[in-house]
Formats: C-alpha cells, structure tokens, sequence
C-alpha cells in the first residue's frame, strides 16, 4: 500500500499509543527529511528481491572450497599412504644390533588377544552391572523425543493464540519451580544418609542460601522489566503467527543440521588415518635404555590444523546459511500478499543460500567463527591470570573490536536474505536502513528470549518431574531415575530450545522488514506495524533529528 494513494494510513496507524507520540510527530516519510536537507545522500530504495539474484562475495566461496577440497585431497592422501605399524605399537622392541625397532609376530598376536579380551570383559561387565538402566533409559529417550514434537506444536499453537495466557501462567513458575528444586534436594540429601555424609550440613546450606540469591536475582529481573512484558507478549505473539505460515523451517533446519553432521564423518576419519602416517622409530629412555615410539609425518599436524578450521568455518557457515533460510522465508512471507502461496518460500531461500549468496554467507561463517576464536583466546588470557598493563590494554582493545562486530553484524545476515545483496554491502545499509527510522542497531527487546528461555524451562521442567515420578512408580531404578529424568529434561530442553532459537530469529527478520516499510512508507503487514511501532526509538538519533530540526 502506497502513502500517496492513502497518506492517512500510516499517520493512524503511529497515532495508536499516546504514549508514542513522538513517533508520530517525526518528519515521515524519510524521503523528505533527506530531500529538505542540502548536504543529505541520495539512497536506493531497498524492498524483498522477489527475482533472480546475482552471485556475490565468489572470492570467499572459493576460499572456502579451497580449504574444503584441500582437507579431502590430503585426507585421501593419508588413507591411501597410511602405515599399519601403527596398531600394533607394542609389538615393536628395539634392536641393539641393528639400532632399530623390530616387530615381534608373538607379542602382537599376544597384545592383540589381550586388548579383545579386555573389551569383551567390560562390555560383559557394563551389560550384567546395569541392564534396568540402560533399558529404561532408552525407552525414556526415545518416549521423550516422541513426545516434544507435538509438544512444539502445542508451544506454538499457544504462543500463536494464547501468547498473553501462556507468558502470564509462567511467570510464576519462574519463581516457584527454582523454590520447589532447591528446597527437594536440601531435604532428600538430609534425610539421604549416604548423601549428608559426604555433603556436611554447613555446605548445604551455603548452597541452598546462594540458590535463592540466583532466585532473588530472577525476581529482581522481572520486576525491572515488568513495564515491558505487555510489548513482549505482542512481539512473541507475531512471531509465532509468522513461524505459523511457514512450519517447514522446522523440518528443513534439523535437516541441515544432520547433512553437516553427515558431512563431517569423512573429515573425522580422515583425522583419524593421518595419525597412521609416520613410522616406528627408537627413542633414547632413561638409563640408557631404548624404546619404540611412533614418528607422525611432518604434514600430519599442519593437516590437523587445515581440517579443523575446516570444520569450524564449515559449521558457522552453516549456522549462517539457517538464519540465512529462516530470514528469507520469513521476509517472502511478510512482503507477499495474504492469498499468496507461500509453497515456493523455503525452497527459494535454500536456493538462494546455496547459490548466489554462498560467499555471503561463506564470509559471515569466516567472521563469525573468528571473532569465536579472538573470544575464545581472550578468556583463556583472562583465565590464566595474565597480568600486566599491556595485556589489560590488549583485552579491552579486543573486546571493542568484537563489540563493534557484534554492533554490525547484528542484521546484516538477515538483511542479506531480504535483498541479496553482498555482505559488506548489507552491513552498511542494514545500519544506514535502521539510522534513518531511527530505530536501534541493537535489537532493544531482548526480554523475548529471556521469556521464552523461561517457558521452555518451565514446560521441561514440569515433564521431568513427571517423568521422575513415573520413573519411581513404575521402575526400580531407585537413584538412577533421577539420573534418567535428567536426560529426558536435556532432550527436551534442546528440541524445544531450537524452537525459541528460530522464533529469535523470525523477531529480529520482522524488525529489519518493518524497517524497510517504514523506509517506503509502506504498511504490507498491518498487524505487524501495531506491534513494532511501540519500540523504543534510538535517542542518539532522536537528538540528531532534533538538532537538525532547529537548525543546531
């Protein structure tokens, strides 16, 4: 919808909310605050790339194929070139008449018999040691995976419809749930002889008190951000309904998922033949004796090295291609009309992932997984008590830098899969996109997570419960059904996690699409609109407007 065919539209629309008043008070559309100024830049006009998409950022695909084709040829190398010495080791004695190591056929066959036997031995142990457990504990598992899927659903479904009803229920349950498990296990380790033994009565206590320090620390979060929990329910709300029209991504992102675990089986073993190449030489012990000890290749470890930044770049890659999907199919759906089909959605985002944005998202899974080893490095320093005022000044220096990349490539990804553009042209108009609607680099309503994180918590908490009262009912694991319904809770938590993870990833979509109908001054989804124009505008870029505006 066009503001010059309904120019009333869009001013009822930021009229809604007196409490917005200065939304609706802004110069808008953009395009006339730019045009009155002298010195303003001119921009393009940014929309939902609905056709064919050129390639772009190919130099770093083709760097990433480098690597990839480059760990498979080496890896073949090392299958093919492997020594098989390296197995039998122990077989091998030194030789002090030919200074070398030779392999005795008797000791290998006895050092290969034992080492069967000693697997044979702990296997019949495992097996006759704990059989209840390991059967329940798979039925429990496999019930429990069974089971999330359609508990997903119904998560969706109530956060679709009954958004309001469901965060309110929860609430409480952030609080009584934490009470009700610290104060079980102080009384069950109590009452518990074998436990109170080992735990002594004074730390007992000091954990139960530090536990409900953590609980008092949750109480005070929800009561500072209490003003903001009715917006949260509306963003949630549209967030579901978005995922709700395009269910797919459910299936589709598992299942790249497993195709990267698929694809890291043949690197994995290829790691594993490289350490068969090398020989067996002898090595100077103490006292003057001699032994055997296995050489590797001098390309061995650089070969380590090459598979796994490999793998690492290979798995951020991949977790950029998901958001990647997920931005693209949310945006098709937020940009198209409400008869259209949304059948093509998902398969133009793999598409366009795979194909034309491949180096887009090749350089954002290279940025992404450095700055994760910058970060990692830096809290090992910091770990290791590294002292001096050089290396303080060194962590603060990075820790701006990856702030300052985490600042960036906070929508760039997203905005990527909107338009298809490359990705440093994505970083600097995803933030002149935001400056000019004032609205925030930084995705100001993060309590969305934090509510979900909660309800997750609270849904998987309340069924291991119930799986540990079923567990004790109906078993006689005794102990270990705690052990079991904790695993149940693990699975559970992580299907549902990836749920929450998506719909974060749907909320920031829908904020960069409301940015680019603010920009047109377009409204394509009315519900939307309702919603995201009640979040809080950037003030360094309200003062701006307001400077400008005087003539300052």
């Amino acid at each position: 919808m066009n503001m010059n065919e309904e120019p009333n539209k869009p001013n009822s629309l930021y009229d809604t909310s007196p409490s917005h008043t200065l939304l609706a008070k802004l110069p808008y559309p953009i395009e006339e605050t730019a045009s009155d100024e002298p010195d303003s830049i001119p921009y393009l006009q940014i929309s939902y790339n609905h056709g064919p998409r050129s390639f772009k950022d190919l130099t770093f695909l083709f760097i990433f194929l480098i690597f990839l084709l480059s760990t498979f040829a080496f890896g073949i190398f090392a299958v093919i070139h492997r020594n098989p010495n390296y197995s039998t080791l122990s077989s091998f004695s030194f030789n002090p008449n030919t200074t070398s190591c030779v392999k005795s056929s008797v000791s290998a066959s006895s050092s290969s018999s034992s080492s069967f036997n000693s697997v044979v031995v702990s296997l019949n142990f495992y097996s006759s040691s704990s059989p209840y457990v390991v059967k329940d504990l798979t039925w429990t598992l496999v019930a429990t995976f069974i089971l999330s899927l359609p508990i997903c659903w119904l998560l969706l479904l109530s956060l679709k419809h009954y958004t309001k009803h469901l965060v309110y229920a929860s609430l409480p349950f952030f609080i009584l749930i934490p009470i009700f498990l610290n104060v079980y296990w102080f009384v069950a380790c109590t009452v518990s002889s074998t436990c109170s033994n080992s735990f002594p009565l004074v730390y007992r206590i000091l954990v139960l008190v530090f536990i409900f320090l953590l609980i008092g620390v949750i109480v005070w979060i929800l009561v500072v951000n209490w003003h903001r929990i009715e917006l949260t329910v509306s963003i949630i709300g549209v967030a579901s309904n978005a995922l709700s029209w395009n269910l797919g991504l459910l299936g589709v992102l598992p299942s790249l998922s497993i195709g990267l675990l698929v694809y890291y089986v043949p690197i994995v073993l290829f790691m594993v033949f490289a350490r068969f190449n090398g020989k067996v030489v002898p090595k100077h012990l103490h006292g003057g004796e001699y032994g055997c000890v296995w050489k590797e290749d001098s390309w061995v470890p650089a070969y380590f090295t090459l598979a796994i930044l490999t793998m690492l770049w290979s798995a951020t890659a991949m977790k950029e291609a998901q958001v990647y999907v997920i931005s693209g199919t949310v945006a098709h759906w937020y940009f198209s009309k409400e008869d259209e089909a949304q059948r093509r959605s998902i398969r133009t985002s793999l598409r366009n992932a795979f194909g034309p944005s491949s180096g887009t998202v090749c350089l954002s899974g290279l940025l992404v997984c450095v700055v994760r080893l910058v970060r990692s490095a830096v809290d090992n320093a910091r770990q290791d008590d590294a002292t001096g005022i050089v290396n303080l000044v060194l962590q603060c220096c990075v820790n701006a830098l990856l702030t300052t990349f985490d600042f960036l490539n906070k929508f760039t990804i997203n905005f990527a899969a909107i338009t298809g553009e490359a990705y440093c042209s994505s970083a600097r108009m995803t933030y002149e996109l935001l400056r000019r609607n004032l609205l925030s680099a930084v995705f100001v309503e993060t309590i969305s997570s934090r509510l979900l994180v909660g309800i997750v918590f609270v849904l998987s908490a309340i069924y291991t419960i119930v799986v540990c009262a079923i567990l004790k009912g109906v078993t006689n694991l005794g102990s270990d059904s705690y052990f079991v319904a904790a695993l149940a809770w693990v699975v559970l938590i992580l299907v549902l996690g990836f749920v929450v993870h998506v719909l974060d990833i749907v909320i920031d979509t829908i904020y960069v699409c409301y940015a680019i109908d603010r920009d047109r001054g377009e409204v394509c989804k009315q519900d939307v609109h309702e919603v995201y124009v009640h979040l809080p505008i950037s003030r360094s870029l309200r003062q701006s407007i307001t400077r400008r505006s005087l003539g300052v």
